[in-house]
């Protein structure tokens, strides 16, 4: 092989070397009333905080049994496969977002949500915004700096 075609192969390997390392977010939310967050995989852990239903988490590590899980402050913590759900939400995260009828800010209001209530993520809207429902219902376009979890 010369110079040059080990040269012109140079980027074909970082790709390829790029895409292996690439690994997609893998968010779920929390199956059922509620779920204990441990310390530790095991029921006989430390017992950290408990969620409520919807409350969406990132996968980080998967075991036989027991996932770790980043949450929206950054915390990682070990909870039980079982009271995972593949359902998609968002945890508002600020003050009060407001939700709108289409993804524009000057878009007519849909409903506001509350910091700390999780929103189901319904699909990803136009740059920037991500179309979510409420437990009530209510659906709109809300901006994903007001979200976490898509």
């Amino acid at each position: 092989m010369t110079f040059r075609s080990r040269l012109a192969a140079l980027p074909l390997l970082a790709c390829i070397l790029l895409a292996g390392s690439a690994q997609a977010l893998d968010y779920r939310s929390v199956a059922g009333a509620s779920a204990i967050l441990y310390d530790a995989p095991s029921a006989k852990a430390r017992r950290l905080y408990v969620v409520g239903q919807y409350y969406p988490v990132e996968v980080v590590v998967s075991l036989e049994g027991w996932a770790k899980v980043r949450d929206s402050r950054g915390e990682l913590a070990w909870i039980e496969k079982k009271h995972l759900s593949d359902k998609r939400t968002v945890l508002v995260t600020v003050p009060l977002a407001d939700v709108r009828q289409a993804a524009d800010g000057n878009a007519a209001p849909a409903f506001q949500a509350e910091q700390g209530v999780a929103l189901e993520l319904l699909d990803y809207g136009s740059a920037g915004w991500v179309r979510v429902r409420h437990r009530d219902g209510q659906t709109g376009y809300v901006k994903i700096t007001q979200v976490w979890g898509a």
